[in-house]
Order: structure tokens, then sequence, then C-alpha cells
């Protein structure tokens, strides 16, 4: 099955990326053309635009590590709004989407909003994107100032923070500075993958609750 990307046809077989050069209107129009499918995503950057057919275990992913995180989130108290799907734009400059988003935080910046005004209201506190098909790159989230970026690759969990005008790689996250994460992340996807990911929930659910 071969990639389609036409003025009136976009069809990717799953797992598939295609980068085309383009301008900001050329992103605007496939992204009206794509209306609100879920699939494929797609991405601006630099005069070139990205999209990417997801394969099935995606979704799966990215569930498992949003659920983690807000199992974290509830155990030490802390209000949060979360996000999925949601496009984060930049005119001129960069259009993205992210798997999944926290506003931890500034979560009262944008707490009851329908729409984000990028560029005037805050940006995500947390990004979680998970990385198949070598789409992602961290560095997408520079203009947006995202302070920390999970990227789930190659079944591991690496934690990304804003230092300046760079990402560098931490061992522990801002938000969860007494937890190791990556541990929590990997025990949970051996037992959803062993069982089911409720019982992976459930199980982090009573650690955490036999900890206190």
């Amino acid at each position: 099955m071969f990639a389609v990307v036409t003025p009136d046809t976009i069809h990717l077989p799953p797992g598939a990326v295609v980068r085309l050069p383009g301008s900001w209107q050329d992103y605007q129009a496939l992204n009206e053309q794509l209306g609100d499918r879920s699939s494929p995503r797609i991405k601006y950057r630099d005069g070139e635009i990205l999209l990417m057919a997801p394969l099935p275990e995606h979704g799966r992913k990215v569930s498992v590590i949003a659920d983690v995180v807000k199992v974290l989130l509830d155990h030490l108290g802390r209000e949060y709004e979360a996000f999925t799907p949601i496009t984060m734009e930049l005119p001129q400059e960069s259009g993205i989407e992210p798997d999944y988003c926290f506003y931890i935080e500034n979560w009262e910046a944008i707490a009851g909003k329908d729409r984000i005004n990028w560029g005037v209201d805050p940006s995500p506190d947390l990004v979680v994107e998970i990385d198949i098909t070598s789409y992602t790159d961290v560095n997408d989230y520079l203009p947006y100032r995202v302070p920390e970026v999970w990227l789930f690759r190659k079944n591991q969990l690496v934690i990304y923070r804003l230092h300046g005008d760079v990402y560098t790689v931490e061992t522990s996250s801002r938000y969860f500075p007494n937890i190791n994460v990556s541990e929590v992340v990997t025990e949970c996807f051996k037992i959803a993958y062993e069982r089911n990911t409720s019982a992976a929930i459930r199980e982090l659910r009573r650690k955490l609750a036999s900890e206190n």
C-alpha cells in the first residue's frame, strides 16, 4: 500500500512518514483537508510539512504513559488539565500535534478554555510523545518553550528538560523529583503487556498507597 497525498486525497499506510516541502499556507490547507481526522498526524517546521500515520501500538503506549502521569499527579495531590488531541501553532513558524499534554503549574491559565491562543496563553508544562517511526524531534517544542518533554522511543522513556534554549536529558522529572518515572513506566508496560492496562494502573496505585 502506497502513500497518497493530493489536493483531494490524503492516505498513508500505518507507520508511513512523508516529508514534503511546503509553506505555512500549504500546511494550513492540508490541516483543513484533514479536518477532525486523528490520522495522519501533521506538523510544520522550517518550510517542511511532515505527515505520519501512527502504528496501532502507538495509541496504546500513549494511553499507558498518560495514565501513569495522572496517577502520579493524583498521588501528589496536584491540580492539572490534560489534552489530547491538540494542535499547537505559531503562525509562519511551527505547527505540531503532541500525543498528550499536561498543564500542571499553569492549569489555572487555561482552565475552562475551549481554545488556546499560542504565543499568548502558556504552553503545556509537560508533553508526552511516542516515537515509533522517527517522526518526533524534541526540538519541535523549543518555539513553545515547553518546560519538559517525555519521549518514549525504543521501549525507553527519555526525559528532556528545557534549560535556556536547549533540551537536555535528565534522570528525573521536575514534576516528580522523588519518583523514578522511567522505572515506573517500564514496570507499568510490563504488567500491561502481560495482563492489561487496567491491571498495570491498579498495581501502580496500590504501590504508591503502600509507600505512604
